[in-house]
C-alpha cells in the first residue's frame, strides 16, 4: 500500500492550489491530511480522485486544526480521537483499522510562540497519544503519520542552534519523541536517508522554501514489527500548495 500524509494548511486553500491534481498524480491508497481548517459541509461537493472516499474529523472551533483521511482502499473502520474530551475537541487524531495493522493520522498540538502550550503538549498530549498507540498495539501493529510538530534531531532543521528553545525544537518535545521511538517505533524516513537537508515545512517569509531553510516535522512512524514490510519512505518537497509538503511510505 502507498500511504501519503500532508499538512495542507487549510483544505479549501489547498484545493485552489491543485490539491486534487496532486492527489490524482500520487495514486496513493490512503491520504492523511492535517490542519484541514474546515467542517464537513464546506467540502461536501469536492470531487476526489476516482473511487476515493473522504472521512472528516473537524475541530469544534471553525477554521482551526482538524484532520481527514481519504481512502482509495477502504478500511474496516475509522474512529476519532484518543478517548478523552480534553484532547479530542480539536479533531487531531483519526484511527483507521486495516486487516493486519492500524493507520493513525495525527496533528500534534504546536507548543506556540512563547511556549505557552508546551506544558500541555509534553505533559498531557504526548502521554495520552502514546497510551492510545499502546492500546492499539495490543491488537495489531501501528502505522502513524502526520505533522508531529517536532524536529527530532539537529539535522532535522536548518538552524538548530538558534531554535533551541523555540516550539518544535525544545528539549522536552524532542525527549518525548525519543521516548516514543524507544517504545518500539521506527522513524521510517531515517531508515533510508541519514543525512541533513531534508525538510517538510518552511516559513513563508524570506523565501525560505526556495532557499531550503526548513524543518522536518512531518513523519511516518511504524511499529518495529512492520519494518520487514516497509519498502520505501520519502519526502516530496517539489509538491506545492501548502507551507508543508507531502511525505509518504510504501508498505506491504
Amino acid at each position: 500500500m502507498k500511504l501519503i500524509s500532508w499538512n495542507v494548511n487549510g483544505v479549501r486553500s489547498a484545493l485552489k492550489k491543485g490539491l486534487v491534481g496532486a492527489m490524482t498524480a500520487a495514486k496513493a491508497d490512503v491520504f492523511c491530511l492535517q490542519e484541514i481548517k474546515c467542517q464537513d459541509a464546506d467540502v461536501q461537493d469536492v470531487a476526489w480522485p476516482g473511487g476515493c472516499e473522504a472521512v472528516w474529523n473537524p475541530a469544534r472551533k471553525k477554521g482551526y486544526a482538524g484532520t481527514a483521511m481519504i481512502f482509495r482502499t477502504k478500511p474496516v473502520s475509522v474512529v476519532f480521537g484518543v478517548g478523552a474530551p480534553q484532547h479530542d475537541d480539536e479533531g487531531r487524531v483519526m484511527t483507521a483499522e486495516f486487516p493486519d495493522w492500524w493507520l493513525v493520522n495525527v496533528y500534534t498540538p504546536n507548543s506556540q510562540r512563547g511556549l505557552t502550550r508546551l506544558d500541555y503538549r509534553v505533559n498531557a498530549w504526548d502521554p495520552a497519544f502514546l497510551e492510545h498507540l499502546r492500546r492499539l498495539e495490543k491488537k495489531k501493529p501501528v502505522v502513524f503519520c502526520g505533522d508531529l510538530n517536532v524536529a527530532h534531531t539537529g539535522i532535522d532543521l536548518t538552524n538548530p542552534g538558534t531554535n533551541r528553545r523555540n516550539a518544535g525544537f525544545t528539549d522536552e518535545e524532542r525527549r518525548n519523541f525519543s521516548e516514543l521511538l524507544g517504545a518500539g517505533y521506527i522513524d521510517t524516513f531515517r531508515e533510508f536517508e541519514k543525512g541533513p537537508g531534508h525538510y517538510t515545512w518552511w516559513s513563508q517569509m524570506m523565501n525560505c522554501r526556495a532557499r531550503n531553510i526548513g524543518w522536518r516535522v512531518d513523519y511516518f512512524v511504524i511499529s518495529a514489527a512492520l519494518r520487514p514490510r516497509l519498502k520505501r519512505a520519502w519526502i516530496s518537497p517539489e509538491i506545492m500548495g501548502s507551507d508543508h509538503c507531502p511525505v509518504g511510505i510504501e508498505i506491504e
